[in-house]
């Protein structure tokens, strides 16, 4: 049964006085919470004079840093720093950043972070930068177009002397990044789940559209197997070239025109469109052309950045960027901690499912917003 908030002040208090002083991480996991709901109870009790924080770790007042004890099970981070590597701080990182920093925050590490705004080479630069600053270990995502590396494309990042995690990038069998530990999330996955939904709502023909992305290919996927599993229509597909120097006004043009002609030519009467943000821009051009959401097109939109700010707020597949960032960040602790010297533990690769948000654009009754 979940505590009542001062339930678990008085619970922090009493463990933090049995013991003299205990790491957060360890407290968090003796309550039960995230390390992010800990940490503002400590905060809480701290400015009140009830207990101390130190180092990653609570004292009872009149303490020391000499009490603090080294945590018994999971990673001992005091003291190291964690270099991360992101492509943006802007559109769909700023989340996993913060399950990152959340988490290495809550060991007591400290993180360093380089951004490489999808330049070429520019990733590869950032990591080595941060290792020759004295980063222990890397949590890194590679400028890789389609979200794997292209043939021999990438290997580099298979070569430092560091733990390695992957997060939002995959490699193939036989490639050398194949061999790290990897976090990601699974888009077709949450491209499935849109057209399931769509489909229990009695839709046959769901159309999909999509913007050059690493998570393109994984969207074309999931919407064709699910289409294929439910025994739904197929409908012509939007004239996609992962080459395309279309400017992005061009991208909307040929994605107004490819939803014009599915509903007026095809019968299609839902579909897919990633992003979010791609969706509220095409909405409106729908709506002026006598296209009614939902009435004529229910729309899914993938990803949730801005969904639940449209006018008519958008039901939409979200994809778990904090916990992929979270989770990434402990298994790179957890590496760190075994050392060099410790029985070798099996390679992890972790795929988080996206969440289904219904809201009204897609003819649901249900608002879950």
């Amino acid at each position: 049964m979940r505590l009542h908030v001062d339930q678990r002040h008085e619970r922090v208090l009493e463990l933090v006085r049995e013991r003299g002083s205990i790491r957060v991480a360890e407290l968090a996991r003796a309550l039960g919470v995230s390390p992010v709901t800990l940490r503002r109870d400590v905060e809480a009790l701290a400015a009140q004079g009830r207990l101390q924080r130190m180092h990653g770790a609570v004292v009872w007042p009149g303490g020391s840093a000499e009490q603090v004890p080294r945590q018994a099970s999971g990673p001992d981070a005091e003291g190291l720093v964690i270099g991360l590597v992101v492509p943006t701080n802007n559109y769909y990182y700023p989340e996993v950043i913060r399950g990152v920093r959340e988490v290495v925050d809550a060991h007591g590490a400290r993180l360093t972070i380089g951004i490489t705004n999808y330049l070429p080479g520019e990733d590869a630069e950032q990591a080595k930068r941060l290792i020759g600053a004295g980063a222990d270990g890397l949590l890194l995502t590679p400028n890789w177009d389609e979200g794997a590396p292209r043939g021999a494309e990438g290997a580099w990042v298979a070569d430092f002397d560091v733990p390695t995690v992957l997060m939002e990038r995959w490699a193939p069998h036989g490639h050398p990044a194949a061999a790290l530990d990897r976090v990601r999330s699974d888009h077709g996955h949450g491209a499935a789940e849109a057209v399931r939904h769509l489909a229990s709502l009695g839709h046959r023909k769901v159309g999909l559209v999509l913007q050059k992305s690493p998570t393109a290919r994984h969207l074309k996927f999931g919407h064709a197997a699910a289409v294929d599993a439910l025994g739904l229509e197929r409908v012509p597909e939007l004239p996609y070239d992962e080459d395309s120097e279309l400017s992005h006004a061009e991208h909307f043009d040929r994605a107004f025109g490819y939803l014009c002609d599915l509903v007026d030519d095809h019968g299609v009467t839902a579909v897919l469109i990633h992003s979010d943000a791609d969706a509220l821009t095409l909405i409106p051009r729908l709506q002026a052309r006598g296209i009614r959401v939902p009435e004529d097109l229910a729309v899914v939109a993938y990803d949730d950045e801005v969904a639940s700010l449209a006018d008519q707020p958008l039901t939409a597949a979200a994809p778990a960027k904090r916990e992929v960032g979270a989770q990434a960040a402990e298994l790179l602790l957890a590496r760190l901690a075994a050392g060099p010297g410790a029985a070798a533990t099996p390679r992890q690769h972790i795929d988080l499912l996206p969440e289904l948000r219904v809201r009204t654009s897609c003819g649901s009754e249900l608002d879950r917003t």
